[in-house]
């Protein structure tokens, strides 16, 4: 798998454990990944990615974009790390733990999930807990 991780930030993250998490998924979709570019930045990259691509003003925590097709995975996302912080106190859990759901739901997305609808989210949401399991054990 051609995975490429891009920290934009001065925030230290583990590389190798979330290369981990996004071959967790691949593999547990049954999937197969051609290039994935996984990119960690900061608000002022988010709003703009968010703005000119959905047209919403403001950072979002992740925003991905599937370029692979059939049983392949191929794409970027971006994960904004100042909003994973925010979401992490809100939801009242960690930094990291909340970086690797994002993560992991950013993947998903590039397999094919979608969370338009409420059982979408549900299902989303569940292949997340399973795979942050994994991880975390």
């Amino acid at each position: 798998m051609q995975l490429q991780i891009h920290n934009t930030t001065r925030r230290k993250l583990d590389d190798a454990l979330l290369c981990r998490a996004v071959e967790t998924v691949i593999q547990g979709e049954g999937r197969h990944a051609l290039g994935i570019a996984a990119v960690y930045c900061g608000s002022r990259m988010s709003r703009r990615i968010n703005r000119e691509y959905l047209q919403h003003d403001w950072p979002t925590d992740t925003i991905s974009f599937p370029y692979g097709s059939g049983g392949n995975v191929e794409g970027e996302f971006y994960i904004c790390l100042d909003v994973i912080e925010e979401n992490a106190r809100c939801f009242n859990t960690d930094f990291e733990r909340e970086l690797f759901r994002v993560t992991i739901h950013s993947v998903l997305h590039l397999a094919g999930y979608d969370d338009h609808l409420p059982e979408d989210r549900r299902r989303m949401t569940e292949r997340e807990d399973s795979y942050l399991q994994q991880l975390f054990r």
